[in-house]
């Protein structure tokens, strides 16, 4: 009754509906910012995938590359084989190759690169199968004088190019297998993984994660910024990652990842290549440990 008399009543009224309303904006302010979350979520997964298929289209077009220089006349050679090894299978494979024995300058071992010019000893070698030298580069190629031996290896950690004729092949187990004391870095735009090895052994791991993704979703900036904004956590990852990396305390660093930050590390590592490990950090750097010892086969 005083209320009334006092005109509180329907102000207090008007509280009570001001209360419920922001209630409200507050629950829509509360779905929106979730919905973007999701949104910037699936749109780091997309970009992940792009990725992903970005790599396999440079090495198909790579791929058609070679074979489109190929002359005519070959276009009907084919490999007798070919076949993706590592482990135990792609030591006794280089243990068979290093038994060859032969007369002084009969072994032929040469590092080819991707350049399409082969070295005039591999043509002599190889004969009318050279060209497929050139399809498997950049690789190793073996061939002995007989003709017993015609294969070339594509190594995780190539060498030099050379040309080399000798009474047997030249196969140094570093090209091919871990070997000795080193570190593996994995990196991606939100992940990365650095382990240290005495051969197959790990003896040591550091990984970590970088808040990208989460980072993204807060706001309701212009995708102008939304890019800006993300480069820039990228940036700061990559930073933390060029630390670890330099700390490292092994011989030989490897670094692996993502094709498109692999350029950043070329400088201090001894070989790099892309790989499709994700997920958590040290999942993810086995599998890319596996991934990267590897080597290509080809029987010519």
């Amino acid at each position: 009754m005083l209320d009334e008399l006092l005109g509180r009543a329907d102000l207090k009224a008007r509280i009570d509906e001001l209360e419920e309303e922001n209630r409200h904006l507050e629950r829509r302010a509360a779905a929106e910012e979730e919905r973007r979350a999701e949104a910037a979520t699936a749109r780091q997964e997309a970009e992940e995938r792009v990725n992903r298929l970005e790599d396999r289209i440079a090495e198909l077009e790579d791929r058609v590359g070679r074979h489109d220089a190929d002359d005519a006349d070959d276009a009907d050679l084919d490999f007798r084989g070919v076949e993706t090894v590592s482990g135990d299978r792609l030591a006794a494979i280089l243990d068979r190759l290093d038994s060859v024995e032969t007369e002084p300058e009969a072994a032929l071992t040469a590092m080819v690169d991707d350049d399409r010019r082969l070295p005039e000893a591999v043509e002599d070698a190889f004969g009318g199968h050279a060209s497929l030298v050139g399809r498997a580069a950049p690789c190793l190629a073996v061939a002995d004088d007989a003709g017993l031996v015609s294969a070339a290896l594509a190594p995780p950690v190539a060498p030099d190019t050379f040309t080399e004729w000798a009474d047997g092949f030249r196969l140094d187990r570093e090209w091919f297998l871990p070997t000795g004391r080193f570190a593996l870095a994995l990196v991606r735009s939100d992940v990365f993984a650095l382990g240290t090895y005495e051969g197959r052994e790990r003896v040591d791991f550091e990984g970590f994660e970088s808040d990208v993704k989460s980072d993204h979703s807060k706001g309701g900036f212009s995708q102008g910024r939304f890019e800006r904004r993300r480069d820039a956590q990228i940036d700061d990852h990559l930073e933390k990652c060029e630390a670890a990396i330099s700390a490292a305390d092994a011989d030989r660093v490897f670094v692996v990842g993502e094709r498109t930050l692999l350029g950043e590390f070329e400088d201090r590592a001894v070989a790099t290549a892309a790989v499709d490990a994700t997920g958590k950090p040290e999942a993810a750097l086995g599998d890319a440990f596996r991934e990267f010892w590897t080597t290509r086969l080809y029987r010519i």
